[in-house]
């Protein structure tokens, strides 16, 4: 089984689908490390993403932006679909999301994730980390929300929306995943 990886003096990112890639996430923000394992967790991808220490602006961009980079190949392998949608819960949230392979990245959202904290992390950082996420894999992706009051459970919601998504934009045709 083939993975992606991206690697820089600042990030070392492996993405893969199927067994025998180990799995581990430390982007030096722990609230960001749980959202990232449930992205993963729904997309059914193995991912191991560490961040060197920084501002946590800095570590959720250069996260983001590298995630998306490695998760390029995959959805954009021969067979891929290269788009994906998922609505799931988070307790009362309930969140979708809608994704291309697309020239022109976008992020766009019913969400104003100004002025929200959750576990210590500002809701501009997740935004930002979601921008790096779709400008590195030059992806259009569209998250709306249905419901949900608790911030963290509409962020959760969101991940792992986006998370099936992403897991169903790098499935072949025949249903199996890209390598």
């Amino acid at each position: 089984m083939e993975a992606s990886d991206v690697q820089t003096a600042q990030v070392s990112v492996r993405v893969g689908f199927g067994a025998g890639v180990a799995g581990s996430i430390s982007t030096g923000l722990s609230v960001l490390d749980y959202l990232v394992g449930e992205l993963a967790r729904t997309a059914g991808m193995q991912l191991s993403l560490e961040v060197a220490p920084g501002t946590a602006d800095k570590e959720a961009v250069v996260a983001g932006r590298a995630l998306g980079e490695a998760l390029a190949a995959p959805l954009r392998a021969g067979g891929a679909s290269g788009r994906g949608f998922a609505w799931l819960p988070a307790d009362e949230a309930l969140a979708g999301a809608v994704l291309e392979v697309s020239e022109r990245p976008l992020l766009a959202s019913n969400v104003d994730f100004s002025g929200q904290r959750v576990g210590g992390l500002d809701g501009d950082v997740v935004a930002r980390f979601l921008q790096e996420l779709a400008a590195g894999a030059s992806l259009n992706i569209h998250i709306r929300v249905l419901e949900g009051k608790d911030p963290q459970n509409v962020l959760l919601a969101i991940f792992k929306g986006l998370g099936a998504a992403i897991g169903e934009a790098c499935r072949t045709s025949e249903g199996g995943r890209t390598r």
